[in-house]
């Protein structure tokens, strides 16, 4: 039996286990990133194993997310990132480089490698055939230093896309389609893997945009065939050397496979407030348009903002829309002004932001009250934008486009025009002075740290009794975002005791003092929640800063890969409702009581959950190796390093 690429290259970067689905194994990772909001953690987790270097192939650490600085929060934590980059050889893309998916994209992703990234959207170079995969910061730090990852070994999905895409749809309708068929939830534990003749006519930066939201279904990362496109591509970054073909063997076996006819795909959007909520952009017809964000790391690409340009060239936006440009990169950004096309865009109206995640995050460009904001981005989370009120739908940059010259919701094949043509140019312009490599002749660099920058924290040994309250009970599709706010909350990263003010703010305001004064009393926080618990970012602070407010356990219908492994990074057990009657059964307030841990989660036993309250009992179930039943029982990883 052949092979797929996701066996080929798990097999050849496997530590530990079997590639048996489900089971745990271990990989040894050639390259990892971390962005500036989940990176500094990171780093300081790294400073706490004394280590003196990387031990990584390449480690790069991007400043992207919070750029714009306001108070002196963010101005420290990018100078205590370039001073611990230089100390422990990683390489630093300063702010205003770009997003770190895009510029990893050009500069550093190569084919049959290995990257994770503690940043959710890292899939973005299986563009490439990279095994490339989302993690908590912790699980970064662990990867610097020459430990492997682990995961439970993914069932790999195909899809095959046949034929070509037509005029006016794009890459952007192909990932909203896979949305559609999977939904975000269900999905934990496989990997798309990409095929068909379909995927001849897809560029590198086109598969980009498929491969970053896969990361919205929940899987663990998607893959194309490293090919002839691949081989353009690096030439164009002037990394031809880089290139090594990989393709799936003609007898290799799936779990599953789906078929998609690229031709009959028309301009889809994603509606509010999800990315799997799928419409068709012509059944939007004729809804007024606020503002139109182009950019993001999903759709910020070389090819995206020249076709846009061409389709606004000459054309003046809307008095009705506020129009953004983010470029991914300052590569983008520069070979947009070599070629005219930047000119174009801001003879349209285009208003020039930093190449920068910014409005995706929320941290700039809110839409007003009530607004309709259309965003090439790929999150459309309530309030995740910085306006709780606003309706963001997901579109393709085309679709972007007809709404910045009508105002309203266009589907794009009604402009009466012709498509624009794009050609990628053979040599872009690459210019890599805004990228800090380590000098590794220095010694004894001194850390900066600013008084926002803590230690990292750490929780207690687990209990034999959790006895606590349920200080928050909650619905589906939680996501990070719900848990712990980005935008101007973020600059709190560091501190942890602050950061922790603001969780479930949006949901519930009142949570955090709840909990804060319940552990201080010395009792146990408890959070109830539903299907697909904890989806969206990586941000391990959604398990850090609960862990901080006295949070034990999280009891759910299911629960999101990254935010389960940050959990039990952290030392917070995750458990599973056996029946949904269970969950409807339990209020916010009751009193829960679950006994004997130590012995039942070391022997492997199950578990009872007494509500005290109601005087009822229910069973939960957990999925824990025995490497994480140490973790969960020393209280998360950081105390197996440290010998607590």
């Amino acid at each position: 039996m052949g092979k797929n690429i996701v066996e080929k290259i798990l097999a050849g970067h496997l530590v530990s286990g079997n590639l048996t689905p489900g089971e745990e194994i271990g990989i040894r990772i050639d390259q990892t990133l971390t962005q500036d909001a989940t990176g500094t953690m990171a780093y300081l987790q790294f400073e706490a194993m004394n280590m003196a270097k990387v031990k990584t192939e390449l480690s790069v650490s991007y400043i992207d997310h919070n750029t714009i600085q306001i108070g002196f929060e963010n101005a420290d934590d990018h100078c205590y990132l370039q001073s611990v980059a230089q100390k422990f050889g990683v390489v630093l893309s300063r702010a205003g480089n770009g997003i770190c998916h895009q510029v990893h994209l050009e500069r550093f992703g190569k084919p049959g490698k290995t990257l994770i990234g503690s940043d959710s959207h890292t899939p973005t170079c299986g563009a490439l055939g990279m095994i490339a995969i989302g993690a908590g910061g912790l699980d970064v730090a662990q990867a610097m230093a020459g430990e492997p990852f682990y995961l439970a070994c993914p069932s790999v999905i195909r899809i095959n896309l046949q034929g070509q895409l037509t005029p006016w749809v794009s890459a952007k309708d192909v990932i909203l389609k896979v949305l559609e068929i999977f939904t975000t939830k269900g999905n934990v534990g496989t990997i798309f893997e990409y095929s068909g003749d379909g995927i001849a006519s897809l560029s590198v930066p086109e598969r980009a945009t498929i491969t970053n939201m896969g990361a919205e279904c929940g899987v663990t990362t998607s893959v194309f065939p490293s090919d002839e496109l691949t081989r353009l591509f690096l030439g164009s970054q002037q990394r031809e050397q880089d290139y090594t073909e990989l393709k799936a063997d003609h007898d290799a076996a799936y779990a599953r496979t789906v078929d998609i006819d690229l031709s009959q795909l028309e301009p889809l959007t994603a509606r509010p407030h999800s990315p799997d909520n799928i419409g068709t952009v012509s059944g939007m017809k004729g809804i007024p348009v606020n503002q139109v964000c182009l950019g993001s790391c999903t759709n910020s690409s070389y090819k995206d903002l020249v076709t846009v340009a061409k389709i606004l060239k000459g054309r003046t936006v809307h008095p009705d829309v506020s129009f953004i440009l983010s470029p991914g990169s300052r590569q983008v950004l520069d070979n947009l002004a070599r070629d005219g096309y930047l000119a174009d865009l801001i003879a349209s109206g285009a208003r020039l932001m930093e190449n920068a995640c910014g409005f995706c995050i929320g941290n700039s460009q809110s839409p007003k009250s009530g607004a309709v904001s259309l965003r090439t981005s790929n999150r459309n989370f309530p309030g995740r934008s910085g306006t709780m009120d606003a309706d963001v739908y997901l579109v393709s940059p085309e679709t972007a486009a007809a709404a910045v010259i009508t105002g309203r919701f266009t589907d794009p094949r009604d402009l009466k025009m012709d498509y624009p043509e794009i050609q990628m140019p053979r040599n872009l312009v690459i210019d890599d002075s805004m990228i800090i490599r380590p000098d590794h002749t220095q010694s004894n660099i001194e850390i900066c740290r600013g008084p926002n920058i803590g230690d990292p924290p750490s929780s207690t040994p687990l209990p034999d009794i959790i006895s606590g309250q349920v200080t928050i009970k909650v619905g589906d599709k939680i996501t990070t975002d719900h848990i712990i706010p980005a935008g101007a909350r973020m600059k709190y990263r560091s501190n942890i005791p602050r950061y922790s003010e603001f969780v479930f703010e949006n949901v519930d305001a009142s949570f955090a003092k709840r909990a804060l004064a319940l552990k201080e009393k010395g009792g146990h926080n408890i959070i109830v929640a539903g299907l697909s618990y904890g989806q969206g970012s990586s941000r391990e602070h959604a398990a850090i800063c609960p862990m901080y407010l006295g949070v034990r356990t999280v009891i759910a219908k299911s629960l999101e890969r990254i935010h389960a492994a940050n959990l039990i990074n952290f030392g917070i057990l995750p458990l599973n409702f056996l029946k949904d009657s269970d969950y409807d059964a339990i209020d916010q307030g009751d009193d829960l009581e679950i006994s004997e841990l130590k012995t039942a989660i070391t022997e492997g036993r199950k578990l009872i959950v007494r509500n005290k309250t109601k005087g009822i009992s229910f069973p939960v179930r957990y999925t824990l190796s025995s490497r994480q039943k140490q973790m969960i029982l020393a209280g998360g990883a950081l105390n197996i390093r440290s010998g607590q």
